[in-house]
């Protein structure tokens, strides 16, 4: 269904994420016996063994730990640190990509299982992976099964994020805002806004939050979900759109492209922050093509229950949008009012990482 998308990096470092572009090869279609046995291949087993270990060690950067070849064995006793942060993220997208093979599964389409592309250098890449995907190997024979795959996956995914977002926030600190010291700060989805002050119970636009690392992976859920489900070409948000409004599609595709455009356009125009990852993700979406392969039946609109759990989609896409997912605060910047959630704070020197642990700051 998907192949592998290399990832795109803004000039502010800011990694571009994305769990799946699906890609039809071929417009026949295919189906695999409902009842044929699961094997792993060896391929995606070291895929998936190769990006736990990078998210790990991304989350142990993210902690402080220490890595270097010359120490291993303290190097690897320190990977311990970034499970916390590794394991929530590996579920999300592992949910998230077992949503739609389950699903195309149940339907008798032909997919792959996931694969996972892990990302070197964890400490430039603080979130250890380019994401995943599976490849399904045929186009559905209607509208309804397609809307089936690609909303299961958006879905799946979120039964992690959202227990992993409160859980993580629990265990989140408060401090008063302070940008002097600069770092990554990440943006808010009106998801993310709502459950931090519910938990929180302050407004994060007035404070530093230091997110603990559970937290960061629920919140990168929230970020993957919304950039599968944006409406264009053969997303997650495109095999939705194609489901729900037909040949109409392509139309809403373009719009997607102007949209990103104009979120770099407008902002700049006015003066105020912006994210330059939305321009790739516009050559990204051409790139990839606006359209949708058109499947058999291309005439049978969704049911009335399926309506709903589209446009329950569309909503999802909206409350975990995030306008400015990542933006940099230079070291001795003043306070401004719309510092949010920090990742990273760089030190004189050496850069250092602080992640608040139940309470406390390493």
């Amino acid at each position: 269904m998907n192949e592998p998308v290399k990832q795109l990096d803004d000039d502010k470092g800011a990694p571009t994420v994305l769990s799946e572009i699906p890609r039809h090869p071929s417009g026949h279609e295919a189906y695999a016996p409902v009842d044929t046995p699961i094997r792993i291949p060896r391929l995606n087993a070291v895929l998936f063994l190769l990006t736990l270990l990078t998210t790990t060690m991304a989350g142990g950067y993210t902690a402080g730990a220490d890595f270097s070849l010359l120490r291993p064995l303290s190097s690897f006793a320190s990977l311990a640190s970034g499970l916390s942060f590794s394991i929530p993220l590996m579920l999300i997208l592992l949910a998230h990509e077992l949503g739609h093979y389950m699903t195309a599964r149940r339907h008798g389409v032909d997919a792959s299982l996931p694969y996972f592309l892990p990302a070197p250098f964890s400490q430039y890449f603080f979130i250890g992976t380019f994401g995943a995907f599976i490849r399904m190997r045929a186009i559905p024979n209607s509208r309804r099964i397609m809307f089936d795959i690609g909303a299961a996956g958006p879905w799946a995914g979120m039964l992690i994020a959202l227990p992993a977002t409160i859980i993580g926030l629990q265990h989140s600190t408060i401090g008063p805002l302070d940008t002097s010291a600069g770092g990554i700060d990440l943006g808010n989805s009106l998801l993310f806004l709502g459950l931090s002050r519910w938990i929180l119970g302050v407004d994060p636009n007035s404070v530093n939050v230091t997110l603990h690392p559970i937290a960061l992976a629920g919140w990168l859920g929230f970020l993957v979900t919304s950039l599968n489900l944006i409406p264009s070409g053969q997303l997650d948000g495109g095999h939705v759109t194609y489901a729900l409004f037909g040949r109409r599609h392509r139309l809403i595709a373009r719009y997607a492209v102007l949209a990103c455009v104009a979120m770099v356009a407008i902002p700049f125009v006015l003066g105020r922050n912006y994210w330059l990852g939305w321009l790739l993700w516009a050559m990204l979406l051409i790139i990839i093509g606006l359209g949708h392969p058109t499947t058999t039946d291309s005439d049978t609109p969704l049911d009335f229950r399926r309506q709903v759990a589209a446009w329950l989609t569309v909503v999802l896409f909206a409350i975990t949008f995030t306008p400015v997912p990542f933006s940099f605060t230079p070291p001795g910047t003043p306070q401004e009012k719309d510092k949010v959630y920090q990742v990273m704070q760089h030190e004189p020197a050496p850069p250092a990482i602080r992640i608040s642990r139940h309470g406390r700051e390493i």
